[in-house]
């Protein structure tokens, strides 16, 4: 199965300069946030595969016009082609906007997806905006990861995490697109990236 992943920012390759066919390979396209709605309806309508998406912090418009044609996963676990996909979007509250969860409240989420977990055997990939903390996150409040995050992790052994927030264009020298966790391979979605499983 190919996977197309995007996050954060709209790619001009894929949406500018698209060509009819560019996206015909994709099986499936995963959203890890913070992209405009029209551009995942766009990528939805030209590929005619499903595209799942979570919230990133700045996705407060799709409550008024969310992405057409999309599937929002947050707080689901889905099976797409046999591969369980688990949603958990926003990112570590920085301020008082939306999408924006401290660990106490993203740890409750993930409380209440155990039986549904347990239900499926597991999980393959985990889509989240935010990153695990130590993996991938920066410094500063806005970036930083989640702990909880890590004891998903532990727990269910996820093949995949993917995450977006932290941008490849930020020019940071810490930037990594494949981090690898014990059995789990963490992604930075950022832009685009191509996953095959």
């Amino acid at each position: 199965m190919k996977i197309l992943l995007v996050a954060d920012e709209e790619s001009s390759y894929l949406w500018d300069h698209y060509r009819p066919g560019m996206l015909k390979d994709y099986d499936m396209i995963l959203s890890a946030g913070d992209l405009k709605a029209s551009y995942l309806s766009f990528l939805v309508t030209m590929a005619n595969r499903p595209l799942l998406y979570i919230h990133g912090n700045h996705d407060v418009s799709y409550s008024r016009r969310p992405p057409e044609g999309c599937e929002c996963i947050e707080d689901k676990l889905v099976v797409v082609n046999g591969v369980r996909i688990l949603g958990l979007g926003g990112c570590m509250r920085y301020n008082l906007g939306a999408h924006q969860y401290t660990e106490r409240e993203m740890r409750r989420r993930i409380r209440k997806l155990r039986l549904k977990l347990f239900m499926a055997g597991g999980v393959d990939i985990v889509l989240s905006h935010a990153p695990v903390a130590g993996y991938g996150d920066q410094d500063d409040p806005a970036h930083r990861g989640f702990e909880c995050f890590l004891e998903l992790i532990d727990k269910y052994k996820p093949r995949y995490w993917v995450y977006g927030h932290v941008h490849k264009s930020y020019g940071s020298n810490k930037f990594q697109r494949i981090i690898q966790c014990g059995d789990t391979q963490i992604i930075n979605a950022s832009g685009r990236y191509e996953l095959e499983i």
